[in-house]
């Protein structure tokens, strides 16, 4: 199915996310896109605070004018073969924390936390927002993948959090969203396990909603979509539920941000060298699978 780009400002400049509409299945696609290390930089957060009101502004406007083609799913994925987020910019951090800038971080944390509120909450408005992992997700990219209200995986996919290995935790909504999809117990276990999980792990844990074959991650959302329109007034009802049950507040975000900024800041030398360790060994992987798709390329172009 073609998919027509949607019409940005001619002033929007994102470089790290591509958006796309599909008129068909009444959504938006926004795709990571990761020019340097597959992390949440802050141009990365820039990006999606500027697809998110983007988003926002024309469901709102469609839904207040009962527009019956208007937004009603967002998806969220990677356009990087393998890879979904691998989560903070741990560089950024040991800068801040070597720093002392705990400002700095704070605003880093906030930011990221209003990115997934707001992807949780569906901006407030009907619609759907849909995370589609096809590859590695670590860390706050987990968190990311965590904070739509579906989770969708092909089965090569590798999750987990490492942050405890450095003597950290997940700090922008980890144990919340877990916690909401399974028991808390079991929330926290994954959470300290420091393990990587596959897809299959996780969807029979209650975690992850589907996987499906690799390569058959679009159509699995498509297949979604089509799912959902048909029973449309009974899957809203059953989110107001599930809501009700056990409402997400942005306070209690709010509150973990300043308990992972107060624990960053009093990280110890040897956590600030283990993490840069994890910094070194991203940075390799990830320039040599660059390297390997550009000879690819080369190859298949010559």
């Amino acid at each position: 199915m073609k998919q027509q780009k949607m019409k940005l400002a001619s002033n929007s400049g994102l470089k790290h996310v591509d958006v796309e509409f599909d008129s068909e299945y009444h959504a938006v696609w926004a795709r990571l896109r990761y020019p340097d290390r597959p992390c949440i930089s802050n141009g990365l957060i820039k990006d999606l605070q500027q697809v998110q009101s983007l988003v926002s502004s024309r469901v709102k406007k469609a839904h207040e004018n009962d527009d019956p083609e208007r937004l009603r799913y967002q998806i969220l994925c990677s356009s990087e073969p393998g890879v979904f987020c691998l989560g903070g910019d741990l560089d950024l951090f040991i800068q801040l924390i070597r720093e002392g800038d705990r400002a700095r971080l704070a605003d880093y944390a906030k930011a990221c936390i209003d990115i997934l509120y707001a992807s949780i909450t569906g901006y407030g408005l009907p619609i759907t927002t849909i995370a589609l992992v096809q590859g590695e997700t670590l860390g706050g990219g987990f968190e990311a993948a965590l904070a739509a209200n579906v989770l969708i995986a092909e089965r090569s996919s590798k999750f987990g959090f490492p942050e405890t290995v450095f003597g950290m935790f997940p700090g922008m909504g980890a144990f919340s969203f877990l916690a909401r999809r399974i028991a808390p117990a079991m929330a926290k276990r994954i959470i300290a396990s420091g393990k990587v999980y596959t897809a299959d792990e996780l969807y029979e844990l209650g975690v992850i909603d589907q996987v499906v074959e690799d390569g058959k991650g679009v159509s699995a959302v498509h297949e979604f979509i089509r799912h959902q329109q048909v029973r449309s007034a009974g899957f809203e009802g059953l989110e107001k539920v599930m809501e009700q049950f056990n409402p997400l507040s942005y306070k209690e975000l709010m509150d973990v941000v300043n308990i992972w900024v107060d624990t960053a800041m009093q990280l110890s030398g040897k956590n600030l060298r283990l993490m840069e360790y994890l910094v070194n060994a991203q940075n390799k992987r990830w320039s040599d699978t660059k390297a390997t798709e550009d000879n690819f390329q080369l190859i298949n172009s010559a």
